[in-house]
């Protein structure tokens, strides 16, 4: 689920917060990516059961302000993610009991460029001066989004 390729994803990371990625981070990335998109989802789900809705709107994803501004970072570092391979690992998990709205899945691909973006300034919050995330520092920023999204 990288932008569109390892380049594209290590120019991402570069940009965002001046880190230097590679292949070997892809797969922590992804699963990060997809569990985060998952679990917004999974909270979609909930706002659309309480408000008596059988889909998944856009206005349920539970999208804070920080991560609406890393979106439109996103937007402005004119990467794309790959709507395709999203829908496919999002398959792999338990099946939802709502749909999702078409509007709702073509907004995760620059939901999942906001997260990538939060990502990679959030190494630079836990280490001002780390160049090369290693797995502590992933594990380290995955357990602080796991308590906030």
């Amino acid at each position: 689920m990288p932008p569109t390729g390892i380049p594209q994803f290590q120019r991402l990371f570069r940009a965002a917060a001046s880190l230097d990625v590679d292949k070997d981070d892809l797969k922590r990335y992804d699963d990060f990516v997809d569990g985060k998109i998952y679990d917004l989802i999974l909270i979609g789900q909930a706002r659309a059961k309480a408000n008596a809705r059988d889909i998944i709107q856009p206005h349920d994803l539970p999208v804070t302000k920080g991560l609406q501004e890393c979106i439109h970072e996103f937007r402005k570092l004119e990467e794309e993610v790959e709507l395709e391979s999203l829908l496919e690992r999002l398959a792999k998990h338990p099946p939802l009991e709502l749909m999702v709205a078409d509007e709702t899945e073509a907004d995760l691909p620059q939901i999942a460029g906001g997260l990538t973006v939060a990502l990679a300034r959030a190494f630079k919050l836990i280490d001002p001066k780390l160049k090369n995330p290693h797995t502590e520092h992933w594990e380290r920023v995955a357990r602080v989004f796991d308590l906030l999204l």
